[in-house]
């Protein structure tokens, strides 16, 4: 294998390439089309949760079609973030980022102009291809951009994007369905425009130089490793719903999800450019990141997915109402991610962050755990900042800490690691946590209203509140305001075990060299001659 470094066209190097080191204003300039690539990529996610109803109408689906409309492009996402690290070790980030940004344009135009079900499908696949390019390709450039030491100021202006972006989703796409000269299909093809900006504002102001490697990716390895991933987030989503948890096809797909995992593995320690190189977890800190990120991506995810449903069942309020009522939460997250990432790159320190920001989610998670269809909008407002607060400090955090442990030549692979595996943390705990509501709804109803008609398959369908007598109504509303915080009380002890993983994180000094002039460093060490003596 050999390696040089040389730009791929003169657009690719910036006055300081030669440092390796962008100036100030160079990296705001590359990060406005960062911002505006992670916003629209956040926002197709969430743009679409009230317009599902309309789409499943106007399109004929079933309700498994509404749920695999969110869960393709999860999927998709998920197992293509290992993928898209390798790459940006090996290729150009420049020419990577762009090229997952053109995917996503892709996908959303097909979305937008589909004329059935199985070709909205297919686009969301495409588009999340695209997005999981973006979402774990922006933090790798970010890495190369800036030293750790100096990343903390800009982590929270990614945070303020990934706030407004999940806020503001649901509100433009209630607004897109409800104008009849818009409707539905804008809620896809709305990114578009911002997209192909993005693309042309990276293409004019980020400055990277390319290094180029004569190396073959392990094509083989990130299939098994797409397949085993694939089969076990399908395991997830389907479990408890069409089929129990312990039934014959639990055991098939899991089984057959972890042998694939196992030969990924397998192929992954005999090959020369493994996609995600093993010798990565040997790191301490890679690996503790890893399982925080997990149980991160388990409690906070599977805990806050639902809110939105508690808010609407539970409380009553509007779809609209339901979305402005998650602005603590972000509020909190946008303001503990800023104030700490200032601090810490004022003073150097970081894991005090990832213990406080831990311990802070548990305490949040446990206050959610008593809950009720009587909590105040004040009081429930208050712990979602709390759990806001400790998410902020601690998510994007643990990134940081694995980015300045790590040689620059794994930068994009260990940045992907963290990144899949809290979405894979997150999607299990969507589903496994999905099915514990459902579960423990219909064993609420079944206590105080009876069996139900069909004897119970625990899978409650969520009631249409407006056709129930009042006094249902209010059974209906306090069974899913205890199952919703039961769920929390679920999360909490998984939160705890995060706090656990990072109090073992060993603390070292922040790097003061970005990405690149580390990995400039690196080579110019390793090609030196051995002193002799």
């Amino acid at each position: 294998m050999t390696t040089t470094a040389a730009p791929a066209d003169n657009t690719d190097v910036g006055p300081d390439a030669g440092s390796g080191r962008m100036s100030h204003r160079e990296v705001l300039q590359a990060l406005s089309g960062l911002m505006v690539g992670m916003f629209v990529s956040i926002l197709a996610s969430t743009v679409v949760a009230n317009a599902l109803p309309r789409i499943i109408a106007d399109l004929h689906g079933s309700q498994t079609v509404y749920t695999w409309i969110v869960t393709s492009e999860l999927l998709a996402m998920t197992a293509t973030v290992p993928l898209w690290g390798k790459m940006a070790d090996l290729y150009s980030k420049k020419l990577l980022i762009q090229l997952s940004l053109g995917l996503f344009v892709a996908g959303s135009l097909i979305a937008g102009f589909t004329p059935n079900v199985e070709v909205l499908l297919v686009s969301r696949i495409v588009q999340g291809i695209g997005a999981g390019g973006m979402s774990a390709l922006a933090l790798i450039v970010m890495a190369a951009m800036i030293p750790p030491r100096e990343l903390g100021r800009y982590s929270g202006i990614f945070g303020a994007v990934f706030g407004v972006a999940t806020i503001a989703g649901p509100l433009i796409g209630g607004v897109l369905v409800d104008t009849s000269w818009l409707g539905w299909r804008w809620c896809f093809l709305i990114g578009v425009p911002f997209t192909l900006l993005s693309i042309f504002l990276l293409q004019r102001t980020l400055h990277l130089p390319v290094v180029r490697r004569k190396v073959n990716i392990d094509w083989f390895g990130a299939l098994l490793i797409i397949s085993g991933v694939s089969t076990l987030l399908v395991w997830s989503s389907l479990a408890g719903h069409k089929f129990a948890w312990g039934s014959g096809w639990t055991a098939l797909m899991v089984g057959g999800g972890v042998v694939l995992l196992a030969l990924a593995i397998w192929v992954e320690s005999r090959v020369a450019e493994p996609i995600i190189p093993l010798g990565i977890f040997r790191n301490r800190t890679v690996s503790l990141a890893t399982i925080a990120s997990v149980l991160v991506g388990v409690a906070m995810f599977g805990g806050t997915v639902f809110l939105s449903q508690y808010f609407q069942v539970s409380l009553g309020k509007s779809p609209t109402v339901a979305g402005l009522m998650s602005l603590p939460m972000i509020f909190g997250l946008l303001v503990s991610s800023t104030i700490a990432g200032q601090l810490i790159t004022k003073y150097g320190r970081w894991k005090i962050y990832l213990v406080a920001g831990g311990a802070i989610m548990t305490a949040g998670m446990v206050l959610l755990g008593t809950i009720d269809a009587r909590t105040s909008v004040l009081v429930l407002s208050i712990y979602m900042a709390v759990l806001g607060i400790g998410v902020g400090m601690l998510m994007q955090n643990l990134v940081l800490a694995a980015q300045n442990d790590v040689p620059a030549n794994e930068l994009g692979a260990t940045t992907s690691v963290l990144t899949f595996f809290r979405s894979m943390g997150g999607a299990i705990g969507v589903s496994a946590l999905g099915a514990v509501l459902a579960n423990r709804v219909t064993s609420l109803l079944s206590e105080k209203l009876g069996p139900a008609p069909d004897g119970g398959s625990g899978t409650a369908a969520v009631p249409d509140l407006s056709t129930l007598p009042e006094p249902v109504l209010r059974i209906v509303q306090d069974v899913y305001g205890t199952a919703t915080a039961d769920l929390f009380l679920v999360g909490a002890p998984i939160a705890l075990l995060a706090v656990i993983a990072v109090v073992f994180i060993k603390e070292k000094p922040l790097s003061t060299l970005s990405g690149t002039e580390r990995l400039a460093a690196e080579e110019k060490a390793a090609s030196s001659p051995a002193p002799t003596h």
